[in-house]
């Protein structure tokens, strides 16, 4: 993916937030297309995520509670890109604090953006395998209510095509591990 190839002119900066996770800017712009406008966006470090395979086959999802949507989704575990760390570094803290597991084989997918209309943020996903689970157990951070899930990939796939709550990144992610895993 090509990043910033074409910026808009600034024409006045009215408002920044600086929160724990992301950022908020609303700025009034000029677009590539001579468009004017005042526009926010949610300022995001990026984000790390992974589909970690047993050996039998199955993925090791999260079902997590997500205040803003006031409920629990089924996720690949992830996490967000810490200032000076490299995605992959991201995910593999991750994958160990969310599930218990370690990944001995990883495989890059590929990187997207996650909801570009009002956010800069990147998913950078990986294929977790040859997984060992630890004997620690998770290490959640004090916010985190997380369930380790055990899925076939046909059951997730119906999951996600029945409209159960997957959310975005985890679809997006499935589906770029089809070409390299057989389901």
């Amino acid at each position: 993916m090509v990043f910033g190839q074409e910026p808009p002119t600034l024409i006045q900066h009215r408002l920044s937030y600086s929160g724990r996770k992301f950022g908020f800017d609303v700025n009034r712009l000029r677009l590539p297309n001579g468009a004017e406008g005042e526009w926010e966006c949610i300022r995001h470090p990026g984000g790390a995520l992974c589909i970690p395979v047993t050996a039998d086959g199955r993925l090791v999802l999260v079902e997590q509670y997500r205040f803003a949507v006031q409920g629990r989704l089924l996720e690949f575990p992830a996490g967000t890109v810490e200032h000076d760390e490299d995605p992959f570094q991201t995910i593999q803290r991750e994958i160990q604090e969310e599930t218990g597991y370690r990944a001995h084989k990883w495989q890059r997918l590929g990187q997207f953006f996650l909801a570009p209309g009002y956010s800069d943020e990147v998913i950078y996903a990986f294929l977790a395998q040859d997984l060992e689970k630890l004997t620690t157990p998770q290490q959640l951070d004090e916010d985190e209510d997380i369930q380790t899930v055990l899925m076939t990939p046909h059951d997730l796939e119906m999951a996600i095509l029945n409209g159960e709550a997957v959310d975005a990144k985890s679809i997006s992610s499935f589906f770029l591990a089809k070409r390299f895993l057989n389901f």
